[in-house]
């Protein structure tokens, strides 16, 4: 299973097949491997339970994603729905089982960050001839792109920053003398670069998330405060479109009417939303906004089964990095910290994310799901391997989503405001 899961993600990372001369062959490398990584799991005699709450959550969502658009008037488009989710579900199921396993952790987390380094170098390419080899130009005054999924240079940067703080620690292991420590930090920096190539503001502000909740949980509150004020200053006197970062700009405002509508579109449409993929039916762009646009979507129904799917991710690395540093049993002390660095490194790829998504619409795109399968095949094998994790239940918290769910709302509705005031 192994094997044709790392090649289907370095498929759908590195996108040969996207190639102009590979397009044309016709030949569906992606359902091959990932269909070949689901019959091997099928087979496998020491399959894991799917017993997290992400697993029964984003396939409850999938469901009402389908009714979303049968109620809207187009009733066989849910199977279109089913059909787009499907290969996102069955990597999810695959990775979670993968991931089960601290070595699998390790070997999937390298592929992502090679295949980004792969990326950023063709990146590289672009800045310097004016097009990669897969004959993608640059866009907007020199911004790096690539094929497929992420020929838009926000999905190349959303790529880049989950990826550094996994190439961060691949290169805290050591060995070969130093020169695989080595190896990883350059893989670490040249992904930095890359998602200054992008010159995405969201990833820069991710960057600084990313950062400031590593201080934050190892230096304290006040340190991560003072030097994230600091980096903030250095940042907007970059040459980078960090020096636009205005909520009258006409761009971020676009974003935040695209909020607004979104909104209204929930209230307009609160139980089931207007239907998956139908935002830019009801206004000119898209949501720009991963959790207003599965709140106007898929409406309260659907964005109180999403948001939890999401939280629980958080909250499965927060469960370890909550227990205490050191054990008084020191035979087991070495994989108690290497535990608890993938927790904190899983935690911080989920905020870089997320810092990400929060100004795209991403609600539905493969790397999350991606993202989400191995923090959840993670957790579930931390739980095997450390007594005292607490198993989370969707039946249990479920009033508790309700209220998040709703509060969060309001959060969004108020953001807003405030947002239109300070453009105005």
């Amino acid at each position: 299973m192994m094997l044709f899961l790392l090649i289907w993600l370095g498929l759908v990372l590195i996108r040969p097949q996207d190639y102009p001369a590979l397009a044309d062959l016709g030949i569906p490398l992606l359902p091959i491997t990932l269909l070949g990584s689901v019959a091997m799991w099928a087979l496998a005699s020491d399959r894991r339970p799917l017993n997290q709450p992400t697993h029964l959550l984003f396939a409850v969502f999938i469901v009402i994603g389908m009714f979303s658009v049968a109620v809207n008037g187009w009733v066989g488009g849910g199977v279109q729905v089913f059909l787009d989710f499907l290969p996102a579900l069955l990597a999810m199921v695959v990775l979670s089982q993968a991931a089960y396993s601290p070595k699998n952790c390790l070997r999937i987390m390298a592929v992502i960050a090679l295949a980004a380094v792969v990326l950023t170098v063709h990146g590289i390419e672009q800045v310097e001839l004016g097009e990669g080899w897969t004959g993608m130009p640059t866009v907007q005054d020199g911004r790096i792109q690539y094929v497929g999924i992420f020929s838009d240079p926000n999905d190349l940067a959303m790529l880049f920053v989950m990826a550094i703080p996994m190439a961060a620690l691949l290169a805290g292991r050591g060995g070969m003398l130093g020169l695989r420590r080595l190896f990883w930090w350059a893989v670490a920096l040249l992904l930095v670069y890359g998602v200054y190539l992008t010159d995405s503001r969201g990833a820069f502000l991710a960057v600084m998330a990313m950062a400031g909740v590593w201080l934050w949980l190892k230096r304290g509150l006040l340190i991560a405060g003072t030097l994230g004020a600091v980096g903030m200053t250095v940042l907007m006197m970059l040459p980078t479109r960090m020096q636009e970062l205005d909520a009258g700009e006409s761009s971020a405002y676009g974003r935040i009417e695209t909020w607004y509508d979104g909104i209204q579109m929930f209230l307009g449409y609160p139980i089931f939303g207007v239907g998956v993929n139908n935002f830019t039916e009801h206004t000119y762009l898209t949501a720009h906004n991963s959790f207003v646009l599965v709140l106007a979507e898929t409406g309260i129904i659907g964005y109180t089964v999403w948001l939890p799917m999401v939280v629980y991710c958080f909250m499965m690395p927060i469960m370890v990095l909550r227990l205490p540093e050191n054990l008084d049993d020191a035979e087991h002390q070495p994989l108690w910290t290497a535990e608890r660095r993938m927790a904190m490194t899983l935690l911080i790829a989920q905020v870089g994310f997320f810092a990400c998504a929060f100004f795209l619409s991403r609600s539905y795109v493969i790397l999350l799901y991606i993202l989400l399968g191995l923090v959840t095949g993670w957790y579930g094998g931390a739980q095997e391997r450390w007594a005292g994790l607490p198993v989370f239940s969707v039946q249990h918290d479920w009033l508790k989503w309700c209220v998040i769910s709703m509060a969060s709302i309001v959060g969004l509705w108020l953001t807003v405001k405030v947002l239109f005031v300070l453009a105005a």
